[in-house]
């Protein structure tokens, strides 16, 4: 049997942690209390000091170290977040970080971690990839580990976020958060359900990378043969040992989202909350969304983390369009017509008569695809909506076009 944490240990991290955290606000979401039925809050840790929660399960971690082992250093390994916590955390006391990362980690999260003061190295294009290059260098360097979720002292630090959530919001009923090797979902269910057991704890994993749910089924840890989502934050391929326990006992629900639900949360929350989070951090939101969890009518409020904000501005860019394609406000259209001058023109002019806002054109008269003396168009147009979206290509081929779509959404 694996030993849980108590409160105490939680208590004991936020007492260590003092001024090095802030607490982070606790906003209303006026538009998923709207779809869900029930007031919901969002904890901001996309504010929090190197832009993501990971920061108060590192400190804690490093700074419990004996000074043997601070003078032999730190190494970790992560795609972005425990990285940048880790740098901050190592910096803030003296001591030298080694970091590995993914290749593709996010440019931004490298630069950022690089800034706070850490050594980087790539290994693998996975976080489980890269903790075993960190590993080797541990074995190999004397450095000692700080694992991204599982470790007794990474976990209390997390379960922190658990008191100011419940200090903001002591009415509470359900806590919602992204789930990668567990150490956030753990430190919360710790914590929360000492202090209310009938407490609801939810987790999100995204479907490309959701090793609990098989985990649990199987009542132990289990690994999957690989992860493909834009979460890279949450893309972990094995629960940890201590982090599974953890789960398994505390937490109601693990449930998953797909990588279109995340661009949709990423997009309400650009739009209605003016708030930059990266994918992994709306997950929670993404499972509010689109009902993966449907919060109960009567069980009190619902606080979904933003667990991070480190995005980088080109994902950001095609996650907005991916959300908006999603959200069927966003067309990649291809148009066959007669290869005939004044053709292009009618075609942009039928399209404004619809209110649709052509983004970009390409205009093709050479492919094998194309019968003699006909033209393809390929266009992106934004719409108001998946019904707008319809009666636009319904108009077109009303016209005697022949309309595909380029994009996965559907009208």
């Amino acid at each position: 049997m694996t030993d849980l944490l108590s409160l105490a240990d939680v208590e004991a991290a936020r007492e260590n942690l003092g001024a090095v955290v802030k607490t982070t606000p606790l906003v209303t979401s006026r538009p998923l209390s709207e779809i869900t039925g029930v007031p919901v809050w969002l904890k901001c840790e996309n504010q929090q000091r190197a832009g993501s929660y990971k920061v108060r399960g590192a400190y804690t971690r490093i700074s419990r170290l004996s000074e043997a082992d601070r003078a032999r250093g730190v190494v970790a390994a992560s795609a972005g977040n425990h990285a940048q916590g880790v740098a901050l955390a190592a910096g803030l006391l003296g001591i030298q970080a080694t970091v590995f990362m993914p290749e593709g980690a996010p440019l931004p999260k490298v630069t950022a971690t690089k800034g706070y003061g850490a050594a980087v190295e790539y290994a693998g294009t996975s976080v489980d990839d890269a903790l075993e290059a960190a590993n080797e260098f541990a074995r190999r360097t004397g450095a000692v580990l700080i694992h991204p979720f599982d470790h007794p002292d990474v976990i209390a630090g997390q379960g922190t976020l658990a008191l100011e959530i419940l200090e903001q919001c002591p009415e509470a009923g359900t806590i919602v958060t992204a789930v990668g090797g567990g150490g956030l979902i753990s430190g919360l269910a710790v914590a929360a359900k000492a202090l209310r057991p009938d407490l609801r704890i939810v987790g999100v994993q995204a479907a490309g990378a959701a090793a609990f749910p098989p985990s649990l089924a199987a009542g132990a840890p289990r690994k999957l043969d690989s992860v493909a989502t834009i979460a890279d934050g949450i893309a972990v391929m094995r629960p940890g040992d201590l982090t599974f326990a953890h789960v398994a006992k505390l937490v109601d629900e693990v449930v998953t989202v797909t990588d279109e639900d995340l661009s949709a949360a990423l997009l309400v929350l650009l739009e209605r909350h003016k708030m930059v989070v990266e994918p992994a951090g709306a997950a929670g939101v993404a499972a509010l969304l689109t009902g993966a969890y449907v919060p109960p009518r009567d069980g009190g409020p619902v606080v979904a983390i933003l667990s991070g904000g480190n995005i980088d501005p080109m994902l950001l860019l095609r996650v907005i369009e991916h959300g908006l394609a999603s959200a069927g406000r966003f067309l990649r259209l291809a148009v066959r017509c007669p290869d005939r001058p004044g053709q292009l023109a009618r075609l942009l002019s039928q399209i404004a008569e619809q209110r649709a806002n052509v983004v970009d054109v390409e205009h093709t008269r050479q492919s094998p695809r194309l019968s003699f003396g006909e033209a393809e168009v390929a266009l992106s147009v934004e719409t108001r909506g998946p019904a707008h979206s319809a009666a636009l290509i319904s108009a077109l081929r009303e016209a005697g076009y022949r309309v595909s779509l380029l994009a996965d959404a559907t009208p």
